[in-house]
């Protein structure tokens, strides 16, 4: 495995690679510090230089961050770059929906339930997003409350709402 922190205009983010896929994507709170610790040690880190060229020895991570980096700069609404899922099959299954969800839109728990043909799933719904591995990439920020507030999301709903607004255009 291969990682790097990557800094955001939302903060750190941690990347790892295996075997040429995109893994995860975790905000850096000190619960995912603490968390990667041993990887981080363990691991070929490499923290993101500033003139954004190669930054590690992996061709997988330099595609992601350079993907990140038109993402945030508002010219990316697609990745492309390859990533690899593990979960239960519901999870997977959530995962797999939450892909179809076009960039700048939302859609509540409650649809992706029914989307996913359990509509009294819900919370499980949101326990799949909690665990969603590769963040921004897998869109979870797009799922919102059925009243359209904004609930629960693994990095901050501060950065939730970032990601949103990124992407109506709003920044």
């Amino acid at each position: 495995m291969n990682s790097t922190i990557y800094s955001s205009p939302m903060g750190s983010l941690f990347i790892a690679e295996e075997d040429g896929y995109i893994v995860e994507i975790s905000f850096m709170d000190a619960d995912t510090r603490r968390k990667f610790s041993a990887a981080v040690t363990d691991s070929k880190l490499h923290t993101a230089a500033a003139d954004k060229g190669m930054i590690s020895n992996s061709a997988v991570l330099d595609a992601c961050i350079r993907e990140l980096e038109a993402y945030f700069a508002g010219t990316l609404r697609e990745f492309t770059v390859p990533i690899r899922l593990t979960g239960t099959d519901f999870r997977m299954k959530v995962w797999a929906e939450l892909m179809l969800i076009p960039y700048g839109t939302t859609i509540s728990y409650k649809d992706l339930a029914l989307r996913i043909g359990q509509p009294s799933a819900m919370r499980a719904v949101g326990g799949a997003n909690h665990h969603n591995p590769v963040s921004i990439i897998v869109p979870c920020h797009r799922v919102v409350g059925s009243s359209g507030t904004l609930t629960g999301y693994g990095g901050g709903l501060g950065n939730k709402a970032f990601l949103l607004e990124l992407e109506a255009g709003q920044l």
